[in-house]
């Protein structure tokens, strides 16, 4: 894939999106631009537009260093815009009522934007991309002043990264409204770490997937040595295989909930790999590819061979712990790897708060080694598919729900209830995806099953759940899905 390329520009919403979405897309975009065009009183310059994801295989291991495997999904962030050379002001409104409008300007070069992370302001996420943007364009003195509105469709909370299609989005904006010179490469880093400054610690799947994407692929998205994304062309089955996305509507707020459960998570494998590296006479890292790395480096096995020697390796060398094995103190962190206790809560628990009992080391480092092994054994049929690939697939991903549940409790009871569903009424394969805790979930089937899998989702979940849904709200919740383009630039208007 050509990461160096532009974010490309298109006139037609044909090259955006499938077919079957043009019926409904194309009334979107026309109702943006007319309410755009009565709120400000001129028409957008363009239409900035980044889609939400769903990850297939890779859980809560980008943030470790390995690959995973996501595609871009139908729903999306587009914000219309304009610009002036008056002001370098931005006002955004929202065509969502609950969006309050909001107002802010250009503090300067050094400053550029004050983002409050301690405020959960729908606009910050907006600002993330429009400061790290900014950050990047040193010869920038004064940027445009802008006009904007934005529509999205990617539930909130929902486990389909809407917070990094807005980053991506307002990103993408900022550039395109200031003629920036970056490639998707750059505007992907970008937003990795724009993401951040709510209080995020993302690892950089959501945004590399919302930015490189192309219809009929997934992505195999790798970090290390930098990032890079590969398409991975679905192989066709017979029947032909579809995916059905449900949210649970369990909504998971990383701003509210990541002390205790994703920065935390995030903190766990960087402990892990700590002491992994000390205990096996590594060079000392906090990133568990680089344990992975260093302990294969010379080994001639295949990469499914190589998990498993570190897994087996692994499962010998934790010490037992004082809390009858539910995990480790940070007091016995700290004689695991020899830092002072001081300088962990310096070093990985004061950016990013963190709240816990125990740091469960010996859960998380299995999960991340087990579903990085996962990610390669799924690109692998998909390279290579045998006769029963939907079976394989299947079985690969209800691997890593069991895994998500058992050994890095991000799951929950309705993503649980969810997935049994699916595999009682001909889903091969259930799973939670997204950060988890809530969200949605994605399940492989059988194309001419998707309406027999849909009907069962909403009749022994939703209605049983949330009585009260209208069929349209139903309609919202689950969803079948192909995989979708990624970021782009809308002028056909």
């Amino acid at each position: 894939m050509a990461n160096n390329l532009p974010v490309p520009s298109y006139d037609s919403l044909d090259k955006i999106y499938d077919t079957a979405a043009l019926a409904k897309q194309g009334p979107r975009y026309n109702a943006l631009v007319e309410k755009f065009t009565s709120l400000y009183g001129r028409k957008p310059d363009f239409i900035a537009r980044s889609p939400g994801r769903v990850n297939l295989i890779g859980e809560h291991i980008d943030y470790s260093g390995f690959g995973v495997l996501p595609m871009a999904i139908e729903r999306d962030v587009i914000i219309a815009v304009a610009t002036t050379d008056h002001d370098s002001k931005v006002r955004i409104a929202n065509v969502n009522p609950k969006y309050e409008p909001r107002e802010f300007d250009f503090e300067g070069k050094e400053t550029i934007v004050t983002i409050d992370a301690t405020k959960h302001e729908w606009t910050n996420y907006f600002k993330c991309g429009y400061k790290g943007m900014l950050e990047r364009a040193q010869n920038l003195d004064k940027p445009k002043g802008m006009y904007l509105l934005m529509d999205g469709s990617v539930p909130a909370g929902s486990g389909l990264s809407s917070s990094a299609a807005v980053v991506c989005t307002s990103a993408l904006a900022t550039i395109e409204a200031n003629k920036l010179s970056m490639t998707k490469q750059e505007l992907t880093e970008i937003a990795i770490v724009a993401e951040r400054n709510v209080g995020v610690n993302s690892g950089g799947m959501d945004q590399s997937a919302s930015v490189f994407a192309e219809q009929q692929y997934a992505l195999h998205v790798e970090f290390v040595p930098r990032l890079s994304a590969r398409p991975v062309r679905l192989p066709p089955t017979q029947p032909p295989m579809a995916f059905v996305i449900a949210n649970t509507l369990v909504t998971a707020d990383k701003f509210v909930s990541g002390p205790r459960n994703y920065n935390l998570r995030v903190v766990e494998t960087k402990m892990a790999a700590l002491f992994l590296s000390k205990a096996l006479g590594l060079p000392s890292t906090d990133s568990l590819k680089e344990v992975f790395d260093s302990f294969n480096k010379d080994s001639s096995a295949s990469e499914v061979a190589q998990f498993d020697a570190l897994l087996e390796r692994v499962s010998t060398i934790f010490p037992s712990d004082s809390s009858s094995g539910q995990g480790y103190s940070l007091e016995e962190v700290s004689d695991m790897t020899g830092l002072p206790v001081q300088t962990l809560k310096e070093k990985y628990m004061t950016r990013f708060p963190v709240e816990t009992d125990y740091f469960r080391l010996v859960q998380r480092t299995h999960h991340v080694l087990t579903e990085a092994r996962r990610v390669v054994e799924f690109t692998a049929v998909c390279a290579d598919p045998p006769s029963n690939t939907l079976e394989v697939l299947g079985k690969i991903m209800n691997a890593s729900q069991e895994s998500c549940d058992k050994f890095f409790n991000c799951s929950c009871p309705e993503i649980n209830q969810v997935c049994e569903i699916a595999r009682q009424n001909g889903a091969y394969g259930a799973r939670l995806t997204g950060a988890g805790w809530g969200g949605c979930t994605v399940m492989l089937t059988s194309e001419d099953n998707v309406p027999t899998l849909m009907q069962a989702i909403k009749d022994g979940y939703y209605r049983n759940k949330f009585p009260d849904l209208s069929e349209e709200d139903l309609d919202d919740a689950v969803l079948a899905t192909k995989p979708g383009s990624g970021s782009a630039v809308f002028v056909g208007f």
